[in-house]
């Protein structure tokens, strides 16, 4: 492969200006959030000193973000996306403002204010990213899916390279109530920024049908579709089993005896692999099967716990931590090209509600599952075991779905369709214009 072919494809932001202005406005959300990425588990952590507390802050988010993005998909699919994405942005915004403003506190933070904040932001946080997502192939083509998927990857890791070790920073230097202002102040600038784009209605054939009806439709199709059904499991397993940061502020603390700045580069190290995995994304828009390749990311995403959890080292640590990051970014780009080509854009709201809504369900099961087994079995023994279950999960999922493992993002009629028979008419249809009168837009 020659080297060219391997620089991130800029593509997407050449050909639209709406997708440049979301590419702004994430990168600026993301840097923001970065730095509660590490100020809200070392938070609570130095609250509780518990790190199943820590993760019962993330489960309160899966719960509500489970919820959130549920209805969300629905009205992703017969509302303007655009003021689903400002009204998500908003909550966010009020959310971490309500975080600085209770660490300002002067005897101790309310624990109830951290778990309300979690639940706002989970419950209407996510209505934007559920409305991006669906909205981005009508903005940028099927052609370009693999493009877009890396450069809004790109804005999480350029943002979340910095903003983590600079938020154990500013925690060690001005405390939580600081670090909190800077993530509320840029969502403040992503909402501004979002309000610059035209509306974003959904396809036509969209918003057909009664409630239940629409929602048991996206359902049925997410997990009967014999790549989009797969690709849920595969995330599902990963997230439950090689989701190590939950027990970052109790290895930092008990495996290699660090303070606070350790802790935000050991948040930093995945994204800096990912930043790499981003930036020589080229090849993902050109492979023929992306399923396998895939699979193979993700194998080496458990590999890279495994590496983890049996560091001993900071150095050592840093080092599988940004493995991590290369092999999810990868998976990240490729699930997304996969997902949206694979899903006709009357169901895409439904259908990336339900990943979605299993991410942040997978996401908390994995932190309490941790967070449960760290102190039977000690923080690095827990990291290890999910990254060597992860790795075995992988290759069950690669054995028992060979459509999978055959998947490209063109949408071929062999890999479309249910699991058991004939290609659905709503499937068949593929849904990827590129038209702006379909819809526009992408991830939160």
């Amino acid at each position: 492969m020659r080297p060219a072919n391997l620089v991130i494809d800029l593509s997407p932001l050449r050909a639209s200006r709406d997708f440049r202005i979301l590419f702004t406005a994430r990168l600026v959300s993301l840097f923001g959030i970065g730095f509660t990425t590490v100020a809200l588990p070392l938070q609570v952590y130095g609250l509780t000193g518990s790190s199943l507390l820590v993760a019962s802050v993330s489960t309160a988010t899966g719960v509500s973000a489970m919820c959130g993005t549920l209805v969300g998909g629905l009205l992703a699919d017969r509302c303007d996306r655009r003021l689903l994405i400002i009204t998500g942005r908003a909550a966010g915004t009020l959310a971490f403002t309500l975080l600085a403003v209770n660490s300002l506190v002067p005897d101790r933070p309310s624990l109830a204010v951290i778990y309300a904040c979690a639940v706002l932001n989970g419950l209407l946080g996510t209505l934007s990213a559920v409305a991006l997502q669906a909205a981005a192939p009508g903005l940028v083509g099927r052609e370009r899916l693999a493009a877009a998927g890396a450069l809004l990857a790109l804005t999480s890791e350029l943002g979340a390279v910095a903003a983590p070790a600079l938020g154990g920073v500013v925690i060690a230097a001005w405390g939580f109530g600081v670090n909190y202002a800077v993530t509320a102040a840029a969502s403040a600038v992503t909402t501004a920024l979002v309000c610059l784009l035209p509306r974003l209605h959904p396809g036509a054939q969209a918003g057909r049908g009664s409630i239940a009806s629409a929602v048991a439709e996206g359902v049925r199709f997410a997990v009967r579709h014999r790549v989009v059904g797969p690709l849920l499991l595969l995330g599902f397993v990963q997230l439950l089993f090689a989701a190590p940061l939950v027990l970052v502020p109790e290895f930092t603390d008990r495996v290699l005896g660090g303070d606070e700045t350790l802790a935000g580069l050991l948040y930093t190290a995945p994204a800096v692999g990912a930043l790499a995995g981003s930036l020589t994304s080229g090849w993902t828009g050109r492979v023929r099967r992306a399923g396998l390749f895939l699979l193979v990311a993700s194998a080496v995403s458990g590999l890279a716990v495994l590496g983890f959890g049996l560091s001993a080292a900071p150095l050592a640590a840093l080092a599988a931590l940004a493995l991590l990051g290369l092999g999810q970014v990868v998976e990240e780009i490729l699930r997304y090209a996969l997902l949206q080509s694979h899903t006709p854009d009357a169901l895409r709201g439904r259908v990336n509600s339900v990943w979605s809504a299993q991410a942040t369900v997978g996401g908390s099961l994995g932190a309490m599952t941790l967070g449960a087994l760290a102190p039977l079995v000690g923080p690095g023994a827990a990291i290890a075991l999910g990254g060597a279950v992860t790795m075995v999960a992988v290759g069950a999922v690669a054995a028992l779905f060979p459509a999978l493992r055959r998947a490209g993002t063109a949408g071929d009629a062999e890999d479309d369709g249910p699991a058991g028979g004939a290609v659905s008419p709503v499937a068949r249809d593929g849904g990827g214009s590129s038209g702006r009168g379909t819809s526009t837009v992408h991830e939160s």
